[in-house]
């Protein structure tokens, strides 16, 4: 299969009226800025640009992304600033715990930049987040986003370790476009890091993400539900790629929600246990409906 190169200064599709996003009045969502700065902690709602930050922390939750707000990659989506890091903070876990505390969640995602500086890629700090949370409350469901870890089995291990209930790694896009939407990221090599975390755990559910609108085509999307599936993945979330800024890769053309609800009834056939589906879905929002997948 041939390599997508896709051009920033392609024109970028006019953004239609279903992509709407309310700015915060609720008066939660202030006290959710006020903790999470209190705490001196970071969110891949802030540092990505997720459009659904204002509902998220008006209802009183957020993602904590770990490991510092620099990543050592560049993706051609994302909005993270990409830089040499900073050194772990190791009091970070237990600010972590106190923040899902303070928030009374419930399910809990903890996400993190990727630190390909670290031989472990940070998956140690993953599993002391993660340990500090369960040290707070063993009721807490946990689910993890990772980086690939470059499919390194050890560092995978060292996560399972701590006995997270999810595991979740985006695959992102189609094979196709992945040398152009991520960097230094490798399809396989994202299929490999699900495969071995089911076959390491196989009671722990695996989870991954798609982002539609950067020229795949249907084939591809199908294809590539496929591969999941292959390595068992069981929740997939679907969701439309929205340009954080005119340096990012351009928005190619907007799937209409019907589209979307299509193809989240297509992925249920192939197998998927549960599937999110629309515009503004994201690999954690409204992460906590994938409970009856975990009880």
């Amino acid at each position: 299969m041939s390599c997508a190169k896709i051009d920033p200064a392609l024109h970028q599709a006019q953004k239609p009226p279903w992509i709407k996003v309310r700015l915060p009045s609720n008066p939660v969502f202030f006290s959710t800025k006020a903790l999470i700065s209190d705490l001196r902690l970071h969110t891949v709602c802030e540092s990505a640009q997720c459009p659904n930050r204002w509902e998220c922390w008006s209802h009183g939750t957020a993602t904590m992304m770990i490991a510092g707000e620099r990543c050592t990659r560049a993706c051609g989506f994302c909005a993270v600033t990409t830089a040499k890091p900073f050194d772990l903070e190791e009091d970070e876990p237990q600010r972590v715990a106190e923040a899902v505390r303070r928030l009374k969640l419930k399910h809990v995602v903890i996400t993190a930049v990727s630190r390909d500086d670290l031989k472990d890629g940070g998956a140690e700090h993953f599993a002391r987040t993660i340990r500090a949370i369960r040290a707070m409350d063993p009721s807490i469901v946990i689910e993890v986003l990772v980086p690939d870890f470059h499919a390194q089995e050890w560092c995978i291990h060292l996560v399972l370790d701590a006995a997270p209930e999810i595991f979740n790694h985006n695959l992102e896009t189609v094979e196709r476009l992945t040398p152009a939407v991520r960097s230094r990221a490798k399809y396989r090599t994202s299929l490999q890091v699900l495969r071995r975390a089911k076959e390491l755990s196989p009671d722990i559910v695996t989870k991954s993400g798609v982002m539609l609108g950067l020229g795949e085509t249907e084939s591809e999307l199908f294809q590539a539900m496929d591969d999941l599936r292959e390595v068992g993945c069981q929740v997939l979330t679907l969701g439309q790629y929205l340009r954080p800024t005119p340096n990012h890769l351009p928005v190619i053309d907007y799937v209409t929600p019907e589209q979307f609800d299509l193809y989240g009834d297509i992925a249920r056939g192939k197998g998927f246990a549960h599937v999110a589906s629309g515009p503004l879905v994201r690999s954690s929002y409204h992460a906590a409906d994938f409970h009856p997948v975990v009880r």
